[in-house]
């Protein structure tokens, strides 16, 4: 838990009541549970625009994560998809914990031949690579598609993703990921510290920017005249006010007009189908789960601090005994 703004430092592991289920909720015995940048950005409170939602002085919730995978424990009144012992992954709230809440509508079962630390890991990153291909991109087969920042949590997801859509696929990745991003089916792989994408000659009907450190402007000329940019994430933790998630949509609506490529911020839903196609990619062995590494509960600091570095490969999990 964290009752003020700052650091990972800020985290307490606390002994609270246990969590009651709302009526159309389970109770999840949890097992693991996986960090996203959304965890940092909550306990920093950067973008100081998200205190607007958060709480202005200090957090309204002080529970950390959303990612979660375990087994159910009990379930509310209202409750009828899942029952006591039945195995699940999906999104919670406050999966940092032995205990944690969930909506049957964020959660699917958990097949059985899938550890519960890698079905941990897919939920939001699972989500926004999914929903950035295929909704925002609409990526189809024989497309040429670039993942700039593919070594990460949702990179390693998008890679494999715009594969078994049928897409021509380049990862962007510094030297020690460049086999792994290979071994995840990229068709090409572009070391960035040897070469800069957006002035080679290729050019790409879909860029998903996951690194934030390219921009529509500077991406344009390797873009097909019809090309379609796609940006998640808004930069580290140096980036106080982010005023530049407003004002770069703004600039490329009022240049719309006259270009026929296009910019899609994205902001990934958590929709029950997704979740379960995410499942049955992953159990039928089309899709991979990469786990960074691996921290106990009591080191949830360390593993945020690890994804807040914006270095892991993969996804960082936290398994809980």
């Amino acid at each position: 838990m964290y009752h003020k703004y700052g650091s990972p430092d800020v985290l307490r592991l606390e002994e609270t009541e246990k969590s009651v289920a709302r009526d159309n909720e389970v109770l999840i015995h949890v097992r693991a549970a996986s960090v996203n940048p959304r965890d940092w950005h909550l306990i920093r409170g950067r973008p100081y625009l998200l205190r607007l939602m958060a709480g202005l002085g200090k957090p309204k919730d002080t529970r950390v994560g959303a990612d979660v995978a375990g087994v159910v424990e009990a379930a509310g009144a209202n409750a009828t998809e899942f029952r006591a012992g039945d195995e699940v992954f999906g999104t919670c709230r406050g999966a940092f914990a032995e205990l944690a809440c969930a909506p049957e509508s964020e959660l699917v079962k958990k097949p059985a031949g899938i550890p519960f630390e890698q079905a941990a890991a897919v939920g939001i990153a699972g989500y926004t690579a999914l929903q950035g291909l295929r909704d925002h991109g609409q990526v189809q087969a024989g497309q040429k598609v670039l993942i700039n920042g593919a070594a990460g949590g949702v990179g390693t997801f998008a890679v494999q993703l715009a594969k078994w859509m049928g897409a021509e696929v380049t990862g962007v990745c510094s030297s020690p990921n460049v086999e792994l991003v290979r071994g995840l089916g990229a068709d090409r792989v572009i070391d960035y510290t040897r070469e800069n994408f957006t002035r080679g000659p290729q050019r790409y009907d879909v860029i998903f920017d996951l690194a934030g450190n390219v921009s529509f402007g500077t991406c344009r000329r390797v873009m097909n005249p019809k090309g379609t940019f796609i940006v998640c994430g808004g930069g580290g933790p140096d980036r106080r006010w982010m005023l530049g998630m407003i004002a770069a949509p703004l600039a490329a609506r009022a240049m719309s007009p006259f270009v026929s490529q296009r910019r899609a911020g994205l902001l990934a839903r958590r929709k029950k189908e997704d979740l379960a196609l995410l499942g049955g990619l992953i159990e039928s062995g089309k899709v991979r789960v990469v786990v960074d590494r691996c921290y106990a509960l009591g080191e949830a600091a360390d593993a945020v601090r690890h994804v807040e570095g914006g270095h892991a490969r993969g996804k960082v999990v936290i398994a809980i005994a």
